[in-house]
């Protein structure tokens, strides 16, 4: 295959001309963590790192990700790039930056940049490559020194790599704010739901007592009759089944308003909502026909909430968890005396759930666009300097 100009086949792949295609253990000194029993503990002093401390998506690795200080012990510099040396693959595609100097575990493997390599650039380009892709493949999946030497690195200049690098963590600081904005838009909601469910707050215009009603009351509830196999790919109506994914299928039971609740598995977790036409598993429960007085996306929104609890006292013990009709039948809800009061709420929290798909939405082509953005770049074919 031609190769084109200004580009050069290599173990890395193809790379610009100028760029190297360096054996990694040539630009790193390699630590292993040590055994606990080595240190010697205290209520302050260096951080110590297990694997789960990398389990979070933040960058960098700092004392306030571990409850574990030591007095002394052998140490890992600053700006050292720290990951699991066992696990599964996406255990082993955990990758940080220590903040500071650090203690870790044995578990935990450190790469300390030398000089001609950014430890930021060697954080993306890792996390690009893919650790775990060179892990020998027993029960355990392992990376040792034998994977990490000889790992064909791609290696632009240091300026490059910076201007790489500043690029990318532009992109994780915009990510990083829509996950805070998101994390508060949730609690946000979920303190409106415990306040409008419960009939604690009142939208204005509305008063009157509320009342406790049996699910039954309120609506009819059956299992549906349909099986796994029925499921279409490219089926025109929605199936649901026991799972939080929605199949298809190209029948259908149902044409109107319900909630849809599996009778096994994640039990009281999942809450489907449809009006329109769909089928049911045969473990799955559909919520149908409401009362003229009830409005079926509030009953939808206050079980979300409340439901799961009741389930769980409620669940029969047998391979897996799992519910019978009169757990549904008997589920009490606390109900405003009106429908439109209903609705008004209903309508506040969907709000707030759409603000909530829209951030999320906006969150996932960022990481998309992130995603692009490293092919691009840690290949050498969008050049920034």
């Amino acid at each position: 295959m031609e190769v084109k100009a200004g580009y050069k086949q290599t173990e890395a792949g193809l790379l610009p001309t100028d760029w190297d295609a360096t054996q990694l253990g040539a630009l790193v000194k390699i630590t292993s963590g040590t055994s606990p029993s080595l240190f010697r503990f205290s209520g302050s002093g260096i951080p110590y790192f297990k694997v789960e401390q990398l389990s979070n998506s933040e960058k960098y690795l700092s004392v306030a990700d571990t409850p574990y200080l030591f007095e002394r012990g052998p140490i890992v510099p600053a700006k050292s790039v720290v990951f699991a040396k066992r696990g599964a693959a996406i255990a082993l595609n955990k990758v940080r930056i220590l903040s500071e100097k650090s203690f870790m575990d044995t578990n935990l493997m450190a790469l300390t940049p030398q000089v001609g390599l950014d430890s930021d650039y060697l954080f993306y380009a890792l996390g690009f490559i893919g650790l775990w892709r060179f892990a020998d493949t027993t029960s355990v999946p392992q990376i040792n020194n034998k994977h990490v030497k000889p790992l064909a690195f791609p290696l632009p200049t240091v300026e490059e790599q910076r201007a790489i690098a500043a690029a990318l963590s532009d992109v994780d600081a915009l990510l990083g704010g829509l996950d805070r904005l998101i994390a508060k838009k949730r609690d946000l909601k979920q303190a409106a739901m415990q306040q409008l469910l419960t009939g604690q707050t009142r939208l204005p215009g509305f008063s009157g007592a509320w009342e406790v009603k049996r699910l039954a009351e309120l609506a009819h509830i059956k299992t549906g009759s349909r099986n796994n196999e029925d499921k279409i790919q490219d089926g025109e109506y929605p199936f649901f089944v026991r799972s939080e994914v929605v199949e298809r299928i190209n029948s259908y039971s149902h044409d109107c308003e319900a909630i849809l609740v599996p009778g096994e598995g994640r039990i009281g977790d999942i809450f489907h909502y449809i009006n329109g036409r769909f089928d049911v598993h045969q473990r799955v429960y559909a919520i149908t026909q409401f009362k003229p007085t009830v409005s079926a996306k509030f009953v939808h929104l206050y079980m979300a909430m409340n439901f799961g609890a009741w389930a769980m006292q409620n669940t029969v013990k047998a391979t897996v968890d799992s519910l019978r009709l009169p757990t549904f039948q008997t589920f009490a809800l606390l109900v405003p005396p009106t429908k439109e009061e209903q609705a008004a709420i209903a309508a506040v929290l969907s709000d707030m759930d759409a603000e909530l798909a829209a951030l999320e939405a906006r969150r996932d082509k960022t990481r998309d666009l992130k995603h692009a953005m490293m092919q691009e770049l840690l290949t050498g074919r969008t050049r920034l300097v």
